[in-house]
């Protein structure tokens, strides 16, 4: 086993981009706003970075920039492909030239492969990957689920350490949590809460861009135990989360993103912008969640600083 710490508040990063051109002086200086917000690490082309649509060299200037900015903050790559002999020679080539902590990981997409064929694509990569592997569960993407009684088969191999959960299951979720051998990370934002509150190491949460310190306060709360204090910025929080993806990941975000001068609210076709309406919902959503999580109007629950 490996010496990551997969718990805390991770966020999977939009990949800024300006006339179909990756912005890596706007990403460079996104990672470091987070960084300063107390995130314990960042995905780098995971789907809320557009990786898809991006190139291998467009991939590999991504990773060279968050790596830099983020300044030794634990960095996960996003790695998918439907051949394991590929994916593990990507990894490979990834390993040599940046000092990643994991790989993010999904089933191949499209192919629909039974479970004992995730069981072979899984466990054949983990047998060469030059770093931990944290698997991607995430069936409304790839077309197939990875049912329980494969992660907790994959579990028992040394080289793959953590699941971002986002199969749908709380049952199955609890049921990994108690087994304990894989660090549960929530991946969908609206199950930050349950997943964290039945024992989850942290979270893997595209929203959390935005009111980034309060995010990383609501982790670390479910963490500690202090139920009232995470059901508060919870509350405060939920109707922001929900906008977030209530159209494609990340057109929301970004669109929040670009009102707040990070980023020009660009994605890559064919994903589009988020609707105006949309857009000024999930504006009008954040200030008031700013409003509610004011230190003054949240003494009590968030002690300063």
């Amino acid at each position: 086993m490996s010496d990551n710490n997969y718990s805390g508040l991770w966020i999977p990063l939009v990949t800024p981009l300006h006339h179909d051109v990756v912005d890596h002086a706007a990403l460079s200086q996104l990672v470091l706003h987070l960084k300063a917000q107390g995130v314990n690490g960042f995905v780098a082309c995971g789907s809320t970075g557009e990786a898809a649509l991006l190139d291998e060299h467009e991939q590999d200037a991504v990773l060279e920039t968050v790596c830099e900015a983020a300044g030794g903050t634990p960095v996960m790559m996003g790695v998918s492909g439907p051949r394991p002999s590929q994916v593990a020679a990507r990894m490979l080539a990834i390993a040599k030239r940046f000092p990643v902590c994991a790989f993010l990981l999904p089933a191949p997409s499209y192919i629909r492969p039974s479970q004992q064929g995730l069981l072979n694509f899984f466990g054949s990569i983990a047998d060469v990957a030059p770093a931990p592997l944290v698997l991607y569960d995430i069936p409304y993407r790839t077309g197939v689920k990875i049912e329980l009684p494969t992660l907790l088969t994959l579990a028992a191999h040394p080289n793959i350490e953590a699941l971002k959960d986002c199969g749908g299951s709380l049952q199955a979720t609890q049921a990994l949590i108690a087994d304990g051998r894989l660090a549960v990370l929530a991946g969908e934002d609206h199950n930050i809460f349950p997943t964290l509150a039945l024992g989850g190491a942290g979270a893997i949460a595209a929203s959390a861009h935005l009111h980034t310190a309060h995010f990383v306060r609501l982790v670390q709360a479910l963490r500690d135990e202090q139920t009232e204090t995470a059901r508060r910025l919870w509350q405060a929080l939920a109707r922001l989360i929900n906008l977030s993806f209530a159209e494609s990941n990340p057109a929301p975000i970004k669109s929040a993103l670009a009102r707040l001068g990070r980023l020009h609210n660009e994605l890559r076709a064919p994903l589009q912008q988020a609707s105006p309406e949309l857009e000024q919902r999930l504006w009008d959503a954040y200030g008031q969640a700013g409003e509610q999580l004011q230190p003054g109007a949240f003494r009590e629950a968030v002690p300063a600083g």
